[in-house]
């Protein structure tokens, strides 16, 4: 931990160019038309179609940095971690969901004083119905949130009671379905319900083809708001919660307490800390209100949206997960 013996940079953390540098070479796809043979300032601008001498000044800063080499004055190459630009690309891009996370970022001063996101402010619609206006950006953000951004899930949710008993999970506002295919995979005889907005389980046949599991799932194209496929014995709410405050986290918990058999569970991934667990701050906050809860602040909502807490922890994948089940 730094102390005053050893100060951190500040200098260093306070530079604004350089991340905004890395964003436009990414968006202006630099490193890819280097790799194809446009190597020259000159040629490079054209094919970019921007100004010779803006581009220069940003590439000269991000040689400064150790991003791309000038082999000699005014010609570029790739050097590794250009080539990592180009593989970031898709999530960096200034025109794209990139674009949305980093102005965002403009806006915590206002997110701070007021406690509530400025989304709005900057971008005209709050979040999730600009996502639902734009539909590349929502695929984007799809991606983002699924294998392509997070890797596939490779990991078992641990149950106090064990899945002998469980025959339907439901994964609730579970993207293109990476989570549910890993689940389903894992556990052979149950079966599953990927919920999540039409546009978006529209894009998780490949996930479920290429997991092998698609005769095992069904898609329902809807908002979590909405009453929930019933009777599962598994809800499943992974990296939900902490995009959403208090009140809309108390009507997704209440619709899947309506939803669940008697002897149902609740499986809550993110969105949850430990009591002790030092606070942080996530883009989720700022774009959506987004909170995480300590689980005392957890079990309060839960209990207003008539569920009991029976379990909570870390578990062996390392992943906090707090299960649920409906009051008695």
């Amino acid at each position: 931990m730094a102390d005053d013996r050893t100060p951190p940079d500040l200098e260093t953390m306070l530079d604004l160019a350089t991340p905004w540098c890395l964003r436009v070479a990414a968006t202006l796809r630099i490193p890819e038309h280097i790799a194809a043979g446009h190597t020259d300032i000159g040629a490079l601008a054209a094919v970019a179609e921007c100004d010779r001498d803006a581009l220069y000044a940003v590439l000269g800063h991000l040689v400064s940095r150790g991003v791309f080499m000038e082999d000699s004055p005014g010609r570029f190459s790739c050097n590794r971690a250009a080539e990592g630009l180009a593989e970031a690309h898709r999530f960096i891009d200034l025109d794209g969901i990139g674009g949305r996370m980093a102005h965002t970022w403009g806006t915590l001063l206002d997110y701070v004083r007021a406690g509530q996101p400025s989304y709005e402010k900057v971008f005209g619609r709050p979040f999730w119905e600009d996502l639902a206006a734009h539909p590349r950006i929502a695929a984007d953000f799809d991606a983002l949130m699924g294998p392509a951004g997070h890797g596939v899930p490779d990991y078992d949710i641990e149950l106090s009671g064990g899945w002998e008993a469980v025959r339907t999970v439901v994964d609730v506002g579970g993207g293109t379905g990476a989570l549910l295919a890993s689940l389903l995979r894992r556990h052979p005889r149950a079966r599953g319900i990927l919920v999540d907005l039409p546009g978006t389980v529209a894009r998780a046949a490949e996930t479920m083809e290429e997991a092998g599991v698609a005769g095992r799932v069904t898609a329902s194209g809807q908002s979590f708001f909405d009453p929930l496929p019933a009777g599962a014995d598994l809800y499943v709410l992974s990296k939900i919660l902490n995009d959403w405050p208090d009140e809309p986290t108390v009507a997704i918990l209440r619709r899947c307490a309506e939803a669940a058999r008697p002897d149902g569970r609740i499986a809550v991934l993110g969105g949850v800390a430990a009591d002790d667990t030092p606070r942080s701050l996530g883009i989720d906050m700022l774009v959506a209100g987004g909170k995480t809860s300590t689980l005392t602040q957890f079990t309060g909502l839960a209990r207003r949206a008539g569920l009991d807490i029976l379990a909570a922890g870390p578990q062996s994948s390392g992943r906090y997960v707090v299960e649920c089940r409906t009051v008695k």
